[in-house]
C-alpha cells in the first residue's frame, strides 16, 4: 500500500476479495467494459473499505461496475482507494430515484399490490427528517403532488431490506430510472415530461451496509451514495501493470514507484474546492 504522505491510500488488492453491497445494474457494464479495454487503463480506482472480519474482504463503496469490469477482463488484481469505515472524510447518503415512461397509475397499483406493507398518504413536506425518524421503506411522490410513505410489517434491518428490494423490483424494469438527490417533484416534471414519480429512500448507516454485505445481503441498485474526501481521480493506472504475472507485494512496490514518479514529474494535483469534471 502507498505510504506517500497526504495522498489518498492506494493499494493493489485481489479482485476476488471485493464485496459488492448493491444489486448490479446490467445496463451499465458493457459500455464501461469497452472503454476500459480500449483505453488500457483504470481511470478512477474504486473506493473500498476493509470489513475487519478476518476474511480479508473489502466492501466496494463506490466503483462496483469498475470492479466487475476488472473481473470480466480476467484480472486477478485491482487498484483501489482504501478507506477505513470510521474515516472522517467518508459519508453515506441515499440516492433518490426519478422514474419516467411508466403510467403513474400503474406504478401506484404495483406498489399497493405488495403484500404486508402499509402505503400511507403523506402530507409532510419535510421528507428527509420523516424518513430518518420513522425508518419506513421509502416515500414516493406522484406528478400530481400526491405523496405516500411505505412501511414494512416489522422494523428489523433484514425485513426492511427484503421489502425494499421487493419495492424497487416492482418498477426498476418497468420504468426508466435515474438517480438524483432532488426532492422537488415540480422541478422534475420540467425535466421529465413523462414523469412517473420520485422515490425518496431512507438513510442507512455505514455499519449497517457493511453488516448486510458481509452477511450476503444486497441493497437495491442505485440507492446508496458513498463519498470520500480526499478522492483519487484520473489515476489512469495501466492495466498492463495489473495483469502482470507477479505477486501482490511486487505489484504494490511497483505502484509505489509509479506514484513517486508521477509526483516527481508534477503529475499529481490537489483541488481543495468542489470541482465539476467535463471529460468523463
Amino acid at each position: 500500500m502507498t505510504k506517500i504522505r497526504d495522498l489518498p491510500l492506494l493499494a493493489i488488492l485481489p479482485v476476488d476479495k471485493m464485496l459488492l453491497h448493491e444489486q448490479h445494474d446490467q445496463q451499465r457494464s458493457p459500455h464501461l467494459l469497452e472503454n476500459v479495454r480500449t483505453s488500457g487503463v483504470l481511470r478512477n480506482p474504486p473506493i473500498v473499505s476493509p470489513l475487519h472480519d478476518r476474511t480479508g474482504r473489502y466492501l466496494v463503496l463506490d466503483g462496483a461496475h469498475r470492479t466487475l469490469v476488472m473481473q470480466q477482463l480476467g484480472l486477478v488484481h485491482i487498484l483501489a482507494q482504501v478507506v477505513e469505515p470510521d474515516d472522517p472524510g467518508l459519508a453515506l447518503n441515499p440516492w433518490n430515484h426519478v422514474l419516467w415512461e411508466l403510467a403513474p397509475g400503474d406504478f401506484q397499483q404495483s406498489v399497493t399490490g405488495i403484500p404486508y406493507i402499509d402505503v400511507v398518504p403523506d402530507k409532510n413536506t419535510n421528507s428527509g427528517l420523516e424518513l430518518v425518524n420513522k425508518q419506513p421503506l421509502a416515500r414516493y411522490c406522484l406528478p400530481d403532488g400526491e405523496a405516500y410513505t411505505i412501511y414494512p410489517p416489522t422494523s428489523d434491518l433484514i425485513t426492511r431490506l427484503n421489502f425494499l428490494n421487493t419495492f424497487v423490483d416492482r418498477y426498476k424494469d418497468q420504468a426508466r430510472l435515474d438517480r438524483t438527490n432532488l426532492q422537488d417533484v415540480e422541478a422534475l416534471r420540467k425535466l421529465y415530461p413523462q414523469l412517473t414519480g420520485l422515490v425518496i429512500f431512507p438513510r442507512f448507516r455505514i455499519e449497517e451496509v457493511m453488516y448486510l454485505a458481509g452477511a450476503g445481503y444486497l441493497l437495491p441498485t442505485g440507492t446508496t451514495r458513498f463519498t470520500i474526501s480526499p478522492r483519487a481521480l484520473h489515476v489512469n493506472y495501466p492495466l498492463a501493470e495489473l495483469s502482470k504475472n507477479t505477486g501482490l507485494e511486487e505489484k504494490n512496490a511497483q505502484l509505489q514507484k509509479w506514484l513517486q514518479e508521477r509526483l516527481a514529474n508534477k503529475g499529481v494535483r490537489y483541488y481543495a474546492e468542489a470541482t465539476f469534471l467535463f471529460d468523463e
